[in-house]
């Protein structure tokens, strides 16, 4: 059983309950009013209860928990005003994760993992363009053609386009303006960083769910300051993250603890222009990933950012303030208000924009999962080094890493533009040009072709069940039920 352990402190202490942290939560409030230290303060409370944590550090401040901290006149304050005699500094097991592969381990997706709704909304395509994107999925998978990376996409984009006639009765039509669309869209990606995402080695999750020789929960920590400012690749990352936590981990019920926090930091770019069908499927994934036993705690400036259909489900609160400029200033007032159980001592409404740095109304669920009366609070001083490492630090801590070398160095196996290349060469046409005899045929049983190729292979096309649950739920296409090696987890040295 995990020993609680409180964060803030106000009427009483406020604490998180372990068995109660997969209910989510939500960290809200206005640009410097403490969300980051926040943040900070509850990963090294899920940490020293033994669980991993995933966080995006979004400002580049945060890399410094993986050091004990030292004096500082607003610590030493804080521990004052909260009574804290017998405080301690301390570090945390860190693992320092980047897609661009410059300030941590590289973290790559495949197209094929990805799948189709996620890779479209990335590509920001339309209905239409989206429904020709599926359509090139379906023929791939029908074909055991793996779509690794990005040259392989664009392969069998121009297969299927020049092909459509020998596709259109079993597959329907495919308009060369779409898949023109859809190229222009993987150009504009690539010279984002996509390219540098899609591929292999793929992230093994098993290689987020660590704990360290002391027992504490190894902290994840995603260099994102540069990707932010792609800020589609960023929120779709995190998404594909989420919902591959929730294929590949077992139903737990109510563990005592969560086997894993996942903090979305900029939340609002995950719903911003989303359609509402993936919103409907992100929501479905938000409320079914609590049995899998997984905590996540979107943080944003208003609770207006996140749906009501989210935002229900979001029972543990931290409020820091808000200001009230605007109509909309003052609607996120009152909402937020709204969503705490009252105190009869407070105006909620009023408190909102009189807190502190620091301070934060706090609501969390009690053993029965409950709600509890939100009170006025001072957040507790984080144990870990406020500023962030230095570059030599932290190289050096990614050397050291348990999986250093796992991820550095680029596969790139035999996929879709291989085998597109061979088929070209073979019936004497020119490269990137398939034979139509062969696109002719009748599409191959994916799961014969999944048997031949072996265990890697499998690992990209999917689980026995996760990759039908996952593209269940994120609209993709692959409903072949194949076997999965599983990762044997490391242990951290």
């Amino acid at each position: 059983m995990s020993t609680p352990v409180p964060f803030a402190k106000g009427a009483t202490e406020h604490i998180l309950l372990p068995r109660m942290a997969n209910r989510h939560g939500l960290i809200a409030g206005a640009t410097g009013t403490g969300k980051t230290v926040t943040l900070r303060v509850l990963a090294e409370r899920f940490s020293r209860q033994g669980v991993p944590v995933f966080l995006a550090d979004v400002k580049g401040d945060v890399s410094g928990i993986g050091q004990p901290g030292t004096s500082h006149p607003r610590i030493d304050q804080r521990k004052i005003d909260v009574g804290l005699a017998d405080f301690v500094f301390e570090g945390f097991p860190v693992q320092f994760w980047d897609v661009f592969g410059e300030q941590g381990h590289p973290v790559r997706a495949t197209i094929s993992d990805m799948g189709p709704l996620l890779v479209g909304r990335l590509l920001g395509l339309n209905d239409v363009q989206g429904g020709v994107l599926s359509l090139v999925f379906k023929i791939a998978d029908d074909q055991g053609m793996l779509l690794l990376d990005l040259k392989d996409l664009r392969a069998m984009l121009t297969h299927v386009a020049d092909n459509a006639a020998a596709y259109r009765t079993n597959y329907g039509n495919v308009s060369a303006a779409s898949v023109g669309a859809i190229q222009r869209g993987l150009l504009a990606l690539e010279t984002q960083g996509g390219n540098q995402f899609f591929g292999e080695p793929a992230l093994d999750l098993d290689d987020l769910l660590q704990t360290g020789p002391d027992g504490k929960g190894v902290i994840n920590l995603l260099a994102a300051d540069k990707l932010i400012n792609s800020p589609q690749l960023y929120a779709t990352f995190l998404l594909w993250l989420m919902s591959e936590l929730f294929e590949r981990l077992p139903e737990v019920g109510d563990p005592d603890k969560p086997k894993i926090a996942f903090f979305f930091d900029e939340a609002h770019l995950l719903f911003n222009d989303a359609p509402a069908f993936l919103q409907q499927k992100i929501e479905q994934v938000v409320r079914l990933i609590r049995s899998k036993g997984v905590g996540i705690y979107f943080v944003t400036q208003s609770p207006l950012d996140i749906p009501d259909t989210v935002l229900g489900q979001l029972g543990n609160r931290v409020q820091h303030a808000l200001r009230a400029f605007t109509p909309r200033d003052q609607k996120a007032v009152r909402t937020a208000a709204d969503t705490f159980r009252a105190n009869p001592a407070l105006d909620t409404a009023t408190v909102i924009t009189e807190l502190g740095v620091g301070e934060a109304l706090v609501s969390l669920l009690d053993e029965a999962g409950k709600p509890t009366i939100v009170d006025r609070t001072l957040i507790y001083p984080p144990a870990s080094r406020l500023t962030p490492l230095t570059p030599e630090e932290r190289k050096s801590a990614i050397a050291s890493s348990l999986v250093f070398g796992v991820y550095e160095k680029v596969q790139d196996r035999e996929s879709a533009y291989e085998k597109l290349q061979a088929r070209a060469a073979a019936s004497g046409e020119e490269p990137g040009v398939p034979s139509p005899k062969i696109t002719a045929e009748k599409p191959s049983p994916f799961i014969k072709t999944a048997t031949s190729i072996g265990t890697s292979v499998l690992r990209s096309m999917g689980t026995q069940m996760g990759r039908t649950i996952v593209r269940g739920v994120l609209g993709s296409l692959m409903g072949a039920v194949l076997g999965k090696a599983v990762s044997k987890p490391r242990t951290r040295r």
